[in-house]
């Protein structure tokens, strides 16, 4: 069955739910429907026991998700609109980590911005050898990640790590994300995906869930341990997202030119 045209959903007899973002002509890059929908399926599967697992993938061969849709930033005109744009994607990737049941990420291609942090949130990830990471918004839109989607990286890839990738605004590729920890495995192509992720969803699925439920529940705890709740980051999200430089990136972005950074 599907959720809507830009995001697919199905189950199978055997427990495993796939959710596919389906946005191919645009490297499946997310709309904030798309975003919402992801919440939406997350309360649709934590409230059907008969699924045990959950895989999430891209359409076609070139991208799992290659960011937010620029054009959704064109609205933001005041710093609540920054806000409110990481409340609410806190709350898409928190339904993710927060969901009962193993979530896989099937990567091909492009996995970028808003793409890389769904698959960040997810449990396990396997990627094709064409697949490609990162977060280049220091070449992009000046933007910047909020400390939750900094810990979400860092838990999995270490501060070094993601200081590197973002500052050179450059591309994990394959064999180095595996080598990073940011994947686990890598596979030769998306045929090759396909199978694979309903190999390890159907083993997934035959384990005891309540020990596959406590043990994400238990690393998420241990995780959010070390992530203060009042917010301190609202002054860097102003400070990026309220800026000229974000102005001048998503309009540069646009229109297929450099940006011309300014620093304010």
């Amino acid at each position: 069955m599907s959720a809507t045209d830009e995001i697919l959903f199905d189950t199978d007899a055997v427990g495993i739910a796939r959710i596919v973002l389906n946005r191919p002509q645009a490297r499946n890059a997310l709309t904030f429907a798309m975003y919402q929908g992801l919440i939406d399926l997350c309360g649709r599967i934590e409230a059907d026991e008969r699924i045990k697992v959950l895989v999430i993938t891209g359409a076609g061969e070139k991208a799992f998700a290659a960011g937010t849709d620029i054009a959704q930033f064109r609205g933001f005109s005041s710093a609540e609109d920054a806000l409110g744009y990481e409340r609410f994607m806190d709350r898409v990737l928190g339904a993710l980590e927060r969901l009962r049941v193993p979530v896989i990420a099937a990567i091909a291609g492009a996995c970028t911005g808003g793409g890389a942090a769904i698959a960040a949130s997810c449990d396990l990830r396997i990627a094709t050898r064409d697949a490609r990471f990162g977060f280049p918004i220091a070449r992009t839109l000046g933007n910047c990640l909020s400390m939750s989607n900094l810990r979400r990286l860092s838990s999995l890839i270490g501060p070094a790590r993601v200081k590197d990738m973002i500052f050179t605004a450059r591309l994990f590729g394959a064999e180095e994300a595996l080598s990073a920890g940011l994947v686990g495995e890598v596979v030769e192509d998306a045929a090759a995906l396909a199978v694979r992720a309903t190999e390890l969803a159907t083993q997934l699925a035959g384990h005891a869930p309540l020990t596959l439920r406590a043990t994400k529940e238990g690393l998420r705890r241990l995780a959010a341990e070390e992530e203060v709740t009042a917010r301190p980051d609202d002054d860097l999200i102003l400070m990026c997202y309220t800026s000229a430089d974000f102005r001048e990136g998503m309009e540069a972005f646009l229109a297929k030119r450099p940006p011309d950074w300014t620093g304010r």
